[in-house]
């Protein structure tokens, strides 16, 4: 999944970059709302962790202007004030949810990970034939055995997971499971792809992911 962090205060946005990565979240970060709305507007993001007190731009003209350009990605908001009025103010102008500062960044990797679900599915857990998938632990099983999967792979398998049955681009998941830094141009997806392949399909396990040459994967039983 692809975070975005619009955060000015460099210590908490490096703790939330530093945080989110290290569970498997490809994440851009800004320091001013003016390029996090760039940056917002470029890139298909899974979730978006907005600071409202932002420099050349603050979080509730970004939000707006999010919203008024058909963005629907979920935003959660976070800031100092904890008043009533500025939660109800945040959430008017098109948040999906809201943290006061301080917080614990357990708390706010559940917030994004119940973000993420939203916009997916429901469950916590997605099931493909005897594949299972644990999105809150990030952990997998197949036929009841634990498959383990470097950060990467699992990004990659979460997200087509989430697309279950459809055809996903090599585009779209470049898009969602890498960066803004990282080269497009690289075979790193279809690298990954045989990795998981691999590890998914050992033995005479039936196979999940298929190739649709030309246009890309779907994971599914066929």
């Amino acid at each position: 999944m692809r975070a975005l962090v619009v955060e000015d205060y460099a210590p908490v946005r490096d703790a939330v970059v530093q945080g989110l990565t290290e569970n498997g979240f490809a994440v851009d970060s800004s320091a001013n709302g003016e390029e996090g709305l760039w940056f917002a507007e470029q890139n298909p993001y899974d979730v978006i962790v907005l600071d409202l007190m932002l420099p050349k731009l603050d979080g509730i003209a970004v939000l707006r202007k999010l919203r008024a350009g058909g963005s629907r990605v979920p935003v959660l908001v976070l800031t100092a004030k904890d008043e009533v009025e500025d939660r109800v103010r945040g959430l008017d102008s098109g948040a999906d949810d809201y943290l006061v500062k301080p917080f614990a960044f357990a708390e706010l990797l559940a917030r994004v990970r119940a973000l993420v679900r939203r916009k997916y599915t429901a469950s916590p857990i997605i099931v493909i034939a005897d594949l299972e998938i644990d999105t809150t632990k990030r952990s997998v099983r197949r036929a009841g055995e634990p498959i383990a999967l470097s950060a990467r792979e699992y990004a990659l398998l979460e997200y087509l997971a989430h697309r279950t049955g459809e055809l996903v681009s090599r585009t779209e998941i470049w898009e969602h499971v890498y960066d803004f830094r990282s080269d497009a141009q690289s075979n790193v997806v279809d690298v990954y792809i045989g990795y998981l392949r691999k590890k998914l399909e050992r033995d005479d396990a039936t196979k999940l992911i298929h190739t649709r040459r030309g246009q890309g994967y779907v994971l599914g039983v066929e």
